[in-house]
């Protein structure tokens, strides 16, 4: 296994990833994003599966995102600060790029880094009780361009305005109208409804399923990204505001913001 809080189920061809750390709300260390990218490279060449499934342990969230409290260790210099952004970008690419199709059982709360995982998947069935959101502004994070691209190709830039400017998170039935989501069911049915959906998926030829995802991603095109914006994502972590807001989050507390 990639990573012991990364819980792998395999059967009839269809996997289920379990993001394993409840008492944490899902949250992912440095390690278990560079786990989580280990195990999808893996899943995508297994020509076995025919579909697979992302979830979260417990019926409280599906993924609260990056374990802020880890920063301290995990980030901070400009290599770490690199080596955390390959490791975030690798883990939402690997799903995105996944040969198979990937279902999101999105119960509960999928926020910041937990709602990027969701948005990479290709399916996203939630309930009422889903909440979807992007909260960096109030931690003064920069939201990678990967992760940026399905936000805005699923709903829009005046919906990625609202999540990343005003912080406005999504219900479950704003998040259906908007693209967010792809499936609303009551929430104790989230799961099940994510395992018929990749039940029925998985009855189709794997052969054409494949090509299609592949094809559809290859007619968007890769992103126009340059040195620049990538050196740009670096300069962030080194603010007072970022080092502000971290020390809020573990505190408690509110941010308070000075645009340095």
């Amino acid at each position: 296994m990639s990573h012991p809080d990364l819980q792998l189920d395999s059967r009839s061809g269809i996997a289920t990833v379990t993001i394993a750390r409840a008492a944490k709300r899902n949250a992912l260390t440095l390690p278990m994003w560079r786990g989580l990218a280990t195990l999808f490279a893996r899943l995508s060449a297994d020509a076995s599966l025919r579909c697979v499934i992302l979830r979260g342990a417990g019926d409280v969230a599906f993924s609260a995102g990056a374990d802020v409290a880890a920063f301290a260790e995990e980030r901070g210099t400009p290599e770490r600060e690199r080596a955390y952004n390959d490791a975030l970008v690798a883990a939402f690419l690997s799903i995105e790029r996944c040969a198979h199709p990937v279902v999101a059982a999105v119960r509960g709360w999928a926020m910041g880094g937990g709602c990027g995982l969701a948005l990479m998947c290709d399916f996203r069935v939630g309930g009422p009780g889903t909440r979807l959101g992007i909260p960096a502004r109030m931690l003064n994070l920069y939201y990678p361009h990967e992760g940026l691209d399905p936000l805005l190709r699923i709903a829009g830039e005046a919906v990625a305005m609202e999540m990343l400017v005003e912080g406005r998170t999504y219900s479950g039935e704003e998040a259906l109208e908007r693209g967010l989501l792809t499936r609303l069911v009551p929430d104790e049915a989230v799961v099940a409804a994510a395992e018929a959906l990749a039940g029925r998926i998985a009855e189709g030829a794997p052969l054409a399923n494949r090509y299609h995802k592949r094809a559809l991603r290859a007619l968007r095109g890769p992103l126009p990204l340059t040195a620049a914006h990538r050196a740009e994502l670096e300069e962030f972590p080194r603010s007072a505001d970022f080092a502000e807001a971290v020390s809020a989050f573990l505190a408690r507390r509110r941010p308070v913001f000075r645009g340095a």
